[in-house]
C-alpha cells in the first residue's frame, strides 16, 4: 500500500491530499526514518508513526482595526501579511488567524471570515465577516461588483494617458503558472486609473478595479509599460521603500442593517513619503 493511502485509512481525520502535504513536510516516519514521498510503498512489517506539530498560537498577534461591530471587522492590512493560509499547513500569522479569534460564529476552514483578499505585499483596507450570513452577503457584493475598491500605486515612468480605462482580459500564464498575463482567452478585467503626480522616474496613480481578477492591477499596469514599483513578478524588484508600492486606499460596501459605508486607510508612512517626493 502507498504511504498516503495507509495514513489516510488509519488517521481519517485528515484527507489523503492533506496527508500528502504532511508527508512532504516531514511529519511521517517509516521505521523511525522520515519519509517524504507519498508514493512510498509499504511492506507488511513497516511501522508508520506520525508527528504533526501543534498549530502555532497566534492569539497575541494584533492587526490595526479600522472598524468593528458584531458582524464585520475592517483591517488596515500591513504589507507582508498573508490574507489566509495557502493550504492546511499553517506556519505563519495571517489575517484569517486574527479574524478567527473575533468571530461571533465559529467557522472551520483555513480562511474564516475572509470574503476577499489582498496580495501579501499589498497593504490597506480588508473587510472580513464574523458570521456566515454576513459572509454570504459580503461575498455576493464582490461577485455582483457592488463593492467598490480604490488603490494607490507608485508606477515606473508615466502612463501615456492622464486618465484611462483598461479593458484587457487576463489569463493564467501557462509558462509560469504562478503568474497571469493579458490574453484573448482570458477573463474580462477592467481597471480605471488616474495619474495624480509624476516626476522623472515615477508616477502616483489611483486605481479602481471594476473586476477582481488575480493580480489584475499589477498585470494591467505592467502591460501598458508602467509596472508597479517593487513588483517582483511583473516589473522590477527595485523599490525606494523596499516593498510593492500598492495600497488599498478605500472600500465602499454595504454592511448589515443596510448601511452603505466607505472605509479608508492612509498608506504607511514610507509609502506616503515616497508619494510626496513624487509630488502627490
Amino acid at each position: 500500500m502507498r504511504l498516503d493511502q495507509y495514513v489516510a485509512q488509519f488517521w481519517p481525520e485528515y484527507s489523503r491530499s492533506v496527508w500528502q502535504k504532511y508527508i512532504a513536510a516531514g511529519y511521517v516516519k517509516v521505521n523511525g526514518e522520515v519519509q517524504t514521498s507519498a508514493k512510498h510503498s509499504l511492506d507488511e512489517d513497516d511501522e508508520v508513526t506520525i508527528d504533526i506539530p501543534a498549530e502555532p498560537d497566534f492569539s497575541e498577534h494584533q492587526l490595526p482595526v479600522v472598524y468593528e461591530d458584531d458582524h464585520v471587522i475592517v483591517i488596515n492590512k500591513p504589507a507582508g501579511v498573508l490574507t489566509h493560509a495557502k493550504g492546511e499547513i499553517v506556519d505563519e500569522f495571517t489575517v484569517a488567524d486574527f479574524v478567527k479569534g473575533r468571530m461571533t460564529e465559529p467557522e472551520e476552514s483555513n480562511r474564516p471570515g475572509i470574503v476577499h483578499r489582498l496580495d501579501r505585499d499589498t497593504s490597506g483596507i480588508l473587510i472580513a465577516a464574523k458570521d456566515s450570513e454576513t459572509k454570504g452577503k459580503l461575498q455576493k457584493q464582490f461577485q455582483d461588483r457592488k463593492a467598490h475598491k480604490t488603490y494607490l500605486a507608485v508606477v515606473k515612468g508615466r502612463p501615456k494617458e492622464h486618465t484611462a480605462t483598461l479593458d484587457l482580459p487576463i489569463e493564467r500564464n501557462p509558462k509560469k503558472p504562478s503568474t497571469h498575463r493579458i490574453g484573448v482567452n482570458g477573463k474580462h478585467a477592467l481597471t480605471r486609473y488616474e495619474v495624480l503626480a509624476s516626476n522623472s522616474k515615477y508616477s502616483v496613480v489611483r486605481l479602481q478595479p471594476e473586476t477582481g481578477r488575480t493580480h489584475q492591477l499589477r498585470v494591467h499596469m505592467a502591460y501598458i509599460g508602467t509596472p508597479i514599483v517593487g513588483d517582483k513578478l511583473y516589473g522590477t524588484a527595485k523599490s525606494p521603500i523596499d516593498r510593492l508600492c500598492l495600497h488599498a486606499e478605500s472600500l465602499e460596501i454595504t454592511i448589515p442593517e443596510s448601511r452603505r459605508e466607505t472605509f479608508t486607510a492612509k498608506p504607511p508612512e514610507d509609502f506616503e513619503n515616497l508619494m510626496e517626493l513624487i509630488g502627490a
